[in-house]
C-alpha cells in the first residue's frame, strides 16, 4: 500500500489536527520520499516510518510537537540535518538498519542532543526549585502549628 493510502486509512475519519500517533510502518514511498505527511499535523508527537524504504527526509514537515520518531529498516545515508530544523523536540530517534556508515552523518544530531540537554538541566532546576518551595512550605506549617498549640495550652491553662 502507498503511503498517502496508508496516511487516509490511519486518520479513521480524524481531522489530521487531532492525531497524535501515526503508524505507516510496511508501506511504500514512491522515489524514496514522504508522500501524503504534511504540516496539518500539527499535534502528531509519534510518527512511525519502519521498513517503508525511504531514503530521503527532504520533505518531512514541521512537527515541532513531534518527540518519537521511527525510522529503522529504511535506505536513509544521509540529510539528517533536517530534523534538527523540522522537529525541535524529538527526544527519541531510531535509525537503526539504514545506510549510515560513518559518524559524520549523524553530527547535525548533535546540536539536538546538546539542546535537550540544556532542556533538562532548566526542567532540573525547577524541579529543585519546586521542591525547596515544597520543604519550605511546610516548615512554615510545621511552625504554625507549633504555634498553634502553644496558643491552645495557653487557653487551657487559663481555665484550668
Amino acid at each position: 500500500m502507498e503511503m498517502k493510502k496508508r496516511i487516509n486509512m490511519e486518520l479513521r475519519n480524524r481531522a489530521p489536527e487531532e492525531v497524535t500517533e501515526l503508524v505507516l510502518d510496511n508501506c511504500l514511498c514512491v522515489n524514496g520520499e514522504i508522500e501524503g505527511l504534511n504540516d496539518t499535523f500539527k499535534e502528531l508527537e509519534f510518527l512511525s516510518m519502519a521498513n517503508v524504504e525511504l531514503s530521503s527526509l527532504a520533505q518531512l514537515p514541521s512537527l515541532n510537537k513531534l518527540r518519537k520518531l521511527e525510522l529503522s529498516d529504511n535506505i536513509i545515508s544521509g540529510g539528517l540535518e533536517v530534523l534538527a530544523e523540522k522537529c525541535p523536540n524529538l527526544t527519541y530517534l531510531n535509525l537503526s538498519g539504514n545506510k549510515i556508515k560513518d559518524l559524520s552523518t549523524v553530527e547535525a544530531l548533535m546540536e539536538m542532543k546538546m539542546m535537550e540537554m540544556k532542556r533538562k538541566m532548566k526542567l532540573v532546576h525547577l524541579k529543585d526549585m519546586r521542591k525547596r518551595r515544597k520543604m519550605m512550605m511546610r516548615r512554615r506549617m510545621k511552625m504554625k502549628q507549633g504555634q498553634n498549640w502553644e496558643r491552645e495550652k495557653k487557653k487551657w491553662a487559663f481555665l484550668t
